[in-house]
């Protein structure tokens, strides 16, 4: 079985090797493109990034190709509609960062809460007096999950652990996890107007773009905190900014910005320098960043060794279930 992996790194191609001993493996750093692909007419398996365009030309020049498989979420630069044409499956990786997310989403939450990110500086300026440092506990305290979906999950255990109410807010309803995790569904204004801190995990689309914005920060508990990993335009800027001067959030933990929607997959910023570069700019640029309860990491959520396995063991799993013909996590 004849197996080519494209924009791979040299850590990944280590990993891979051991992990897919018994087949015939080739690794390229750059994209597949109609140049490179020429020695390759007799693939069988196929593994490409987003920056592959897998389109009806590059899929014509494939005599066997049995299986792409993609190491990313979204498949849109593959084409699907002629892949099934010509029975070629395909498959992605849905899920790989689900508790990494929500364990970054309590480091956020608890520099706030805790104020370390003030103590940090304060250390740093050799200054180590408890001023301007008192904290508050998480227990007892109500946090809203806005997207409840597999990362808003783990946020929801996490948050039981630390003895807090939960309330959730999702368009689908899993009522049968209410009772095992111990947490309530209730509409998007009243996870507003009762939480102590504020969680968002929901897809960005045009149906969340500015879900948090003039009129629903209103809506805010006077002195909750903010947390969002999710993505940058689920947030209006200019209304968050509002909200803190008035200081109806006390404080706002951010892993992502609003204009950074050329990020379509998160392992983008490991692989690409131009988009962590158009990234860094945005960064420098925001007046967020200047208010002392602003705490903001660089898009680093999903970012931890084991995540970035993951995402290596859920392909090695795609192709060894569609050898087996058992076929996952397949798309189209």
């Amino acid at each position: 079985m004849k197996i080519a992996f494209f924009e791979i790194q040299d850590w990944e191609k280590i990993y891979l090797k051991k992990k897919l001993k018994s087949y015939d493996l080739e690794f390229y750093d750059k994209p597949l493109t109609e140049e490179n692909i020429k020695s390759l007419a007799d693939l069988d398996i196929l593994s490409v990034f987003i920056y592959s365009k897998i389109d009806k030309k590059i899929i014509e020049k494939f005599s066997n190709l049995k299986l792409i498989t993609t190491r990313s979420t979204g498949f849109d630069h593959i084409d699907i509609k002629e892949c099934k044409k010509r029975e070629i499956g395909v498959c992605s990786v849905p899920f790989y960062g689900e508790n990494t997310v929500a364990e970054h989403t309590f480091a956020l939450i608890l520099s706030l809460s805790r104020n370390i990110h003030k103590a940090y500086v304060k250390t740093l300026n050799k200054d180590y007096s408890i001023d301007g440092l008192k904290g508050f506990d998480l227990k007892g305290k109500t946090i809203g999950v806005i997207g409840a979906g597999h990362i808003g999950l783990h946020v929801i255990r996490v948050a039981k652990s630390f003895g807090m109410n939960v309330l959730a807010y999702d368009v689908n309803q899993d009522n049968f996890l209410t009772e095992v995790l111990g947490f309530n569904y209730v509409p998007l204004e009243e996870i507003l107007a009762k939480s102590d801190i504020i969680t968002l995990h929901t897809p960005y689309n045009k149906h969340t773009h500015h879900l948090i914005n003039k009129e629903t920060i209103k809506k805010i508990k006077k002195g909750a905190i903010l947390i969002n990993t999710s993505r940058g335009g689920v947030i209006d800027t200019e209304a968050l900014i509002e909200a803190l001067d008035k200081k109806i959030l006390a404080g706002v933990g951010l892993d992502v910005l609003e204009g950074e929607d050329l990020i379509k997959e998160e392992k983008q910023l490991l692989s690409d320098s131009k988009k962590a570069e158009t990234f860094g700019q945005i960064v420098r640029d925001h007046i967020l960043l200047n208010k002392d309860n602003v705490v903001f990491t660089p898009h680093i959520a999903f970012y931890s060794q084991e995540a970035l396995e993951r995402i290596l063991d859920a392909t090695v799993e795609n192709i060894n279930s569609f050898i087996a013909g058992n076929p996952q996590n397949m798309v189209g």
